[in-house]
């Protein structure tokens, strides 16, 4: 297959011509003398060491450039010259390479430029360069008439290349990784340097008989080469390699990247968000894989160490809680016994007692007293391996579903599993042969499984052990080992894959699904890699962007051409975390690498409106009267000093509208349009206005308020009486209604991600399925367990248990039908403790009135949008009333207006009466007077019908009751002041 390639792309003749137009107003032809040159060739001058490029006009002229390159670009203009370097942003997939390489042809023929350097950080980029450059070579000769250039790798073993790349009269393109040059003379002159510091230079930079006594470098400089580093934020991280690309002694510095980390003079700009609006990359679907509550087994993950104060663990284990086991994290260190720290769960009893914590950066462990040993991100007794196993299952069904949708269409389609250890794919015995590790395993099952359902069966013609392959680098025996992609060892990864491209596009080979290390994670990618997986048993700190970018390139069909079709271009990215936390994940990271401002009105933003200039031609608004517009909307309050877009910006709201002086009225519909593209669907509103409430003291002191408290501050305490007979047959009729309890699930949902200026969203769920889990080996002691949650003895639990009749449901999820068992017993028991309760004064003990003032002092903030503001200021203690529901704050209106009602209290958030199922807190108390002065305390809801209240809540009504009639208080549950006898 040949690679085709679309000279005609309009966002890559842009990226071009940007940097092309840096430079206007450079001849083609140079003139003048030079007191060094003694030639000068078209756009080269030539000294004794060789020819070089050369540029003639001044900074003054190429920022004037640049800030009309930014103005027309839609990128912030500069004030100042940031150097001769300038910054291209491209996103990942959208031939960045290609773009690079042509603007080299461009520069030359616009120019006469011919000498230039592909600075890479790392083999695998470097590999991808050479790459491209064979398979764009014939296109480029077609598109720039056959003129001559020549290309290679700096190779120090033949700097014959070197020699030949500054005396040649063609187009010379070298790459070099960072590595060989970097390591300089830095401060110190070449006499004063010892041979032991000479050997420590890059052979680069030492003097060389074959090159007549000079340092390869002096050769380089001579050419003045124009500098294109591919990667910056991976190249010149450091003060050595920005001093090693300076001493390239470059004409200009180009910098291609799609994450820029210092984006000097930014020139051009298509960020994820251009780049997915202009389809010009895959649209990305999330298959999240979750398991549901699985509490079966001793469950500890180690999440990180620290040394600090102490050497000491963090960990997420299962803990007790009264709603059942949950995820906790927690920090342990030697000697912590994790039953204890577990609030005593049985499946922590023995050997979780921590031994040994080691804080070895790269080498972190835990390990417990019984031999169980855990490194970073691994866990035991978790789902972790069952997730895995079901993202291996999900991979291979969204694979086998592309090729039966694309079948006869000429596309092929990869897969591409990321793994963190080679031994769970392949494993190398000692005898010499291999053998599948458990991943390579559990593809093959599901493979076998899937291509035997009749949708997918002869889908494949190829056996299932070679559809998959692993490509890792090795080590001197020939064995896969761990790398981290950028080591020597990796060359062999690279020649495998990376020089095989097109053979893979090939439907004709066999291989499909492609297992790999940290290579391919940087530099490698495939435009028909279709679904990305990443299964890893320690904590990967590689980028979502970094793993999903080898996928997003736009396919490309058997006759080599790319293929448009939006039904087509889809990544599957099955990740085993939810999709909203994906999402969030992938959206923190756009903004990081990007510097991007989801949700955000930048200063320029409305630099593309256009308005109908005096002449009648419709002329763009430009940056300045954009700042102009920004700067009068904060003034406005419908945006923040940062952009963010503010709640008085409402434009859903019919009456709307944009408040802005005359000069820009007549783009307001624009404006809001440009906002309204910035404001995510799914955005969190600002936070709302709050005020602190006023304390009246005076009505504190008054004498109805002081009668009232007297009567209601009393504190009471419950007693309750139940038979067991009674409290079994109601355990028995509770736990016949449990629902069939069903093994632990992992579920699938896939779900279309949305890419926009608002932000990045998962909203739109495509399918969804379960998958059950292993069944439990070791059953726990269940007795123990009802026990230490009822309190009941083990006679009365075995008993309701042997007459449940669903024993066997327990051997299906322990820990799910332990959990159902106590609920439903818990509840058999509070509704006996509920029907016998009764409530009586405890002498002594009542709430403080003190509180009151002491919550006025510490200030009581509330939100303005839940406050009913008091218009009978000394019927009430404080100005405003909180409410919770439209029902309160009517029945506050009522009380305020009410004339018989002489006071009312909201009552605290401690003003709490104890019951069997939790505290309980009432609402109102008030005082009403006719003839007589009466107290009442009530309870508003917005139904009396007791079946349409929750049960709970009911029952807490319930024991209120029963405490204020120990009281002597009247008290109920009304809807509004009207059912109130006053």
């Amino acid at each position: 297959m040949k690679l085709k390639f679309d000279p005609s792309l309009q966002y890559q003749q842009d990226a071009i011509s940007a940097v092309v137009s840096v430079f206007n107003g450079q001849p083609y032809v140079q003139t003048g003398a030079m007191a060094f040159q003694s030639l000068q060739i078209g756009g080269l001058f030539q000294t004794e060491l060789g020819m070089g490029n050369r540029l003639i006009i001044p900074d003054e002229t190429i920022l004037t450039n640049i800030r009309t390159i930014q103005e027309a670009n839609r990128i912030e203009k500069v004030t100042a010259l940031e150097g001769r370097e300038f910054s291209v942003e491209m996103e990942t997939g959208t031939g960045k390479t290609y773009v690079y390489l042509r603007t080299i042809f461009e520069l030359n023929k616009v120019y006469g430029f011919k000498k230039f350097i592909i600075v890479v950080p790392s083999v695998a980029i470097r590999e991808g360069v050479l790459k491209s450059i064979e398979v764009t070579k014939d296109h480029f000769q077609t598109l720039y008439e056959n003129f001559p250039f020549d290309y290679f790798v700096y190779d120090s073993k033949r700097l014959g290349k070197v020699r030949q790349f500054a005396s040649s009269n063609q187009i010379q393109i070298m790459v070099i990784n960072i590595q060989s040059f970097q390591k300089d003379v830095a401060d110190k002159d070449l006499t004063e340097m010892t041979e032991d510091d000479l050997k420590k230079l890059n052979v680069i930079n030492r003097e060389n008989d074959r090159m007549s006594g000079r340092r390869p470098i002096e050769f380089i400089q001579a050419a003045n080469p124009i500098v294109i580093i591919d990667e910056p934020q991976s190249v010149d991280t450091t003060e050595k390699s920005k001093r090693a690309i300076r001493n390239l002694n470059p004409l200009v510095t180009l910098r291609y990247s799609a994450t820029h980390r210092d984006p000097y003079n930014l020139i051009y700009r298509l960020d994820p968000i251009k780049a997915y609006d202009l389809r010009l990359v895959k649209r990305i679907e999330v298959a999240s894989v979750r398991s549901g509550d699985n509490f079966n087994d001793a469950y500890v993950k180690l999440l990180k160490t620290d040394n600090k104060n102490g050497i000491k663990a963090q960990v997420e284990i299962h803990k007790a809680s009264p709603s059942g086991p949950k995820a906790t994290k927690m920090w342990v260190k030697q000697g912590d016994d994790l039953f204890v720290k577990s609030g005593e769960r049985e499946v922590y009893r023995d050997g979780y007692i921590v031994q040994n914590i080691d804080c070895t950066p790269g080498s972190e462990y835990l390990e417990f007293n019984q031999g169980k040993f855990l490194e970073m991100g691994q866990e035991v007794g978790g789902t972790g391996e069952d997730l895995m196993k079901a993202q291996v299952y999900e991979t291979v069904e969204q694979h086998l579903k592309k090729e039966r949708a694309l079948k006869g269409k000429g596309l092929k389609v990869l897969s591409l599993f990321f793994i963190d250890r080679v031994a769970n794919y392949r494993i190398y015995n000692p005898d010499g042969t291999t053998s599948l590790g458990k991943i390579g395993r559990w593809f093959e099952e599901a493979y076998l499984e899937l291509t035997t359902k009749p949708i997918y069966k002869g889908l494949i013609p190829f056996t299932v052990s070679e559809v998959h392959n692993g490509y890792f680098s090795q080590d001197k025996e020939g064995r896969a080992k761990d790398t981290r992609g950028n080591t020597a060892d990796d060359e062999d990864t690279y020649n495998l894959i990376m020089r095989d491209k097109e053979r893979l596009l090939d439907p004709k080979v066999a291989l499909r699904f492609i297992f790999s290390h940290s290579a391919l994670r940087e530099g490698w990618d495939n435009p028909n890699v279709f679904q990305i997986c990443t299964l890893s048993e320690t904590q990967s700190v590689e980028k979502k962007r970094q793993e999903i970018g080898r996928g997003l390139r736009l396919p490309v069909n058997e006759a080599g051409e790319r293929v448009h079709d939006e039904t087509v271009n889809r990544l599957t990215v099955i990740a085993n975390e939810s999709y909203e936390d994906f999402a969030r994940t992938l959206q923190t990271e756009f903004e990081n690498d990007f510097g991007l401002k989801f949700g955000k009105v930048e200063k320029i933003a409305f630099a593309e409106i256009v308005r109908q200039a005096s002449d009648g031609t419709d002329t763009p608004i430009g940056q300045d009267t954009s700042q102009q517009i920004w700067a009068e909307l904060v003034r406005a309050g419908y945006l923040s000093a940062d952009g963010d877009i503010l709640d008085k910006f409402d434009s859903k709201n019919p009456h709307f509208e944009l408040q802005i002086g005359e000069s820009y009225a007549d783009l307001s519909g624009e404006i809001i349009d440009e906002i309204n593209r910035k404001v995510f669907k799914n955005r969190i509103v600002n936070a709302r206005e709050r005020r602190e409430l006023k304390f009246r003291k005076e009505v504190q002191l008054s004498e109805e308020f002081q009668t009232l408290w007297d009567k209601i501050k009393q504190r009471t305490r419950y007693r309750v009486n139940f038979k067991t007979d009674e409290l079994i047959e109601r355990a028995l009729a509770r736990i016949a209604k449990i629902e069939p309890i069903k093994a632990p699930r992992i579920a699938t949902t896939v779900v279309e991600l949305d890419i926009s200026d608002a932000g990045v969203s998962a909203d739109r769920q495509i399918a969804t399925r379960v998958r059950d889990m292993e069944p439990v080996k070791v059953l726990p002691d269940i007795l123990a367990f009802l026990q230490k949650e009822t309190e009941l003895t083990r006679h009365t639990l075995a008993e309701v248990l042997k007459r449940s009749g669903r024993l066997a449901e327990f051997k299906i999820n322990p820990q799910a039908f332990m959990a159902a068992v106590s609920r439903e017993l818990s509840r058999a028991l509070h509704d006996l403790m509920l029907d016998g309760i009764k409530y009586e004064k405890v002498a002594g003990l009542h709430w403080e009135q003190s509180r009151l003032e002491q919550d006025a002092e510490g200030g009581i903030v509330r939100y303005l949008t839940n406050l009913y503001e008091v218009k009978n200021r000394d019927k009430s203690l404080f100005d405003a009333i909180e409410y919770e529901s439209e029902v309160e704050k009517q029945f506050a209106r009522d009380l305020d207006n009410n004339e018989n009602i002489k006071l009312f209290v909201k009552l605290p958030g401690w003003f709490k009466i104890d019951t069997p199922i939790g505290s309980y807190n009432p609402d109102w108390a008030f005082v009403t007077e006719r003839e007589e002065r009466l107290y009442f305390v009530r309870e508003t809801k917005s139904t009396l019908n007791d079946d349409e209240r929750r049960k709970k809540e009911n029952q807490k009504i319930a024991c209120g009751r029963e405490h204020f009639k120990a009281l002597g208080v009247d008290y109920d549950v009304v809807t509004s002041l009207a059912e109130v006898a006053i």
